[in-house]
């Protein structure tokens, strides 16, 4: 088996048989954004808030819990769903986040009775922390994206993309660490056209497609809390680069704009994350082919409302 080939359709399969109690179908809707149709999923509905919970939930059920529960580093959205998926199955979870995380985020993993470690300017400080803890402890260590239940789990939204549309051309999705990407790539395996969005002070994966293998990179802006894993999961590389076709870069002035360009044309509620693929089409990043069927990722929704402008 290629590196590749690591995450298969039927591992897709077998990840959603699973987590699918728990878990919403959420929604996709069609609306007329940058110059024609497109096709949302709308994940940020996902319990916990965004398509992390999938991975969460993946790895949960299907690895072994020790006694001392669970551990994770985390931009903010994966320690939500770490939490609440440990809620659920009555198993203690402890979340290392670094100061960027947004307070909104911090709040929801509290509330969800998880304990909360807050540190370090960075994800990667938060991880160097949760894995420091990992092994003094016990604890399962649940990975934020480079862990092959959590691309597992990611897919399975792909697996729901597939069902619930007629034939797409082309999905695009967010970047961080590239869980979801190489999920959604593992699940169609090159029949559609996968293309990962970045933002330019983030371009993990654009640095690493460019330099041919996974490098550390410089992380600010907008998108930092989110999607800012330093380097792209070891897992996550081939998978992309067997089946991703292109990675897009969009500016963080961009990504503001197609926030408030969602809230303002479709009421839909993302955050900065969430709203780099709308900002590929808005800024001509990414432009589909007359007649290209064109579905969007909007990934999460764990941000201040304030955000949202009017």
């Amino acid at each position: 088996m290629s590196d590749a080939q690591q995450v298969t359709q039927d591992d897709i399969r077998q990840a959603y048989r699973k987590i699918g109690p728990y878990l919403r179908r959420t929604p996709v809707v069609d609306i007329d954004i940058g110059g024609g149709p497109v096709t949302l999923k709308l994940e940020q509905l996902q319990c916990s808030g965004s398509f992390k919970a999938r991975g969460a939930f993946t790895n949960l059920l299907l690895r072994d819990i020790p006694p001392a529960g669970v551990a994770a580093a985390s931009g903010g959205n994966h320690g939500a769903a770490l939490a609440y998926a440990a809620h659920r199955l009555a198993i203690s979870a402890k979340i290392f986040v670094p100061t960027v995380s947004s307070p909104a985020k911090m709040t929801r993993i509290r509330d969800l009775g998880a304990d909360l470690v807050v540190g370090g300017d960075r994800y990667a400080d938060a991880l160097e922390a949760a894995e420091r803890w990992i092994a003094v402890s016990g604890a399962l260590g649940v990975h934020a994206y480079d862990q092959r239940e959590t691309i597992m789990g990611q897919g399975t939204l792909a697996l729901e993309l597939a069902a619930q549309t007629q034939a797409v051309d082309t999905v695009l999705a967010a970047v961080g660490g590239g869980g979801l990407l190489a999920g959604i790539a593992a699940w169609f395996g090159g029949t559609v056209r996968v293309i990962g969005v970045e933002p330019e002070q983030c371009a993990t994966l654009y640095e690493a497609r460019a330099a041919g293998q996974p490098v550390d990179v410089r992380i600010d802006g907008i998108g930092a809390d989110a999607l800012g894993a330093r380097r792209i999961g070891e897992l996550v590389f081939p998978i992309t680069q067997a089946y991703v076709q292109d990675v897009v870069l969009v500016t963080d002035d961009a990504i503001r704009q197609a926030q408030r360009t969602l809230w303002q044309a479709a009421r839909i509620a993302a955050e900065p994350a969430a709203s780099v693929g709308i900002a590929a089409l808005l800024t001509g990043g990414y432009k589909p082919a007359p007649g290209e069927r064109v579905a969007v990722v909007i990934s999460g929704a764990n941000m201040d409302p304030a955000q949202l402008g009017g």
